[in-house]
């Protein structure tokens, strides 16, 4: 039992390792981060509903996941093949595709949640 919860814990710690390299090095998670910080606020201060966390948290938790993946695939296409080839650009651009359809996802649900918080809270001033 002592064995199984020691590799529990050396799991979170690789995943903690990975969630660590992924905001040092990549631009664009610490984007999704500043964003996503910024919209967990916006939540709070515009009071929004139990389901509209929902929908937030995940398209929120989504970015970064997708993100996560993206990463490793180019990671690993760089290690398989360090050398342009047209295959791993393809790889590269479907996996980067992923990020982008999420992130515009995660918008438009910002949109429908924010957009009428916000503008119920201008047309009471």
């Amino acid at each position: 039992m002592k064995n199984q919860n020691f590799c529990i814990i050396k799991s979170f710690g690789h995943a903690l390792n990975g969630l660590k390299i992924m905001v040092h090095y990549e631009r664009n998670a610490r984007i999704h981060l500043v964003v996503g910080l910024t919209v967990v606020v916006a939540g709070f201060i515009l009071q929004i509903s139990s389901a509209e966390w929902i929908a937030v948290v995940f398209a929120t938790g989504l970015v970064p996941v997708l993100e996560l993946i993206n990463t490793s695939i180019e990671y690993l296409a760089d290690y398989i093949s360090p050398e342009l080839h047209p295959a791993i650009k393809i790889i590269k651009d479907l996996a980067a595709a992923s990020v982008l359809l999420g992130a515009i996802m995660a918008a438009i649900i910002g949109f429908i949640v924010f957009i009428p918080k916000i503008l119920a809270l201008c047309l009471k001033f």
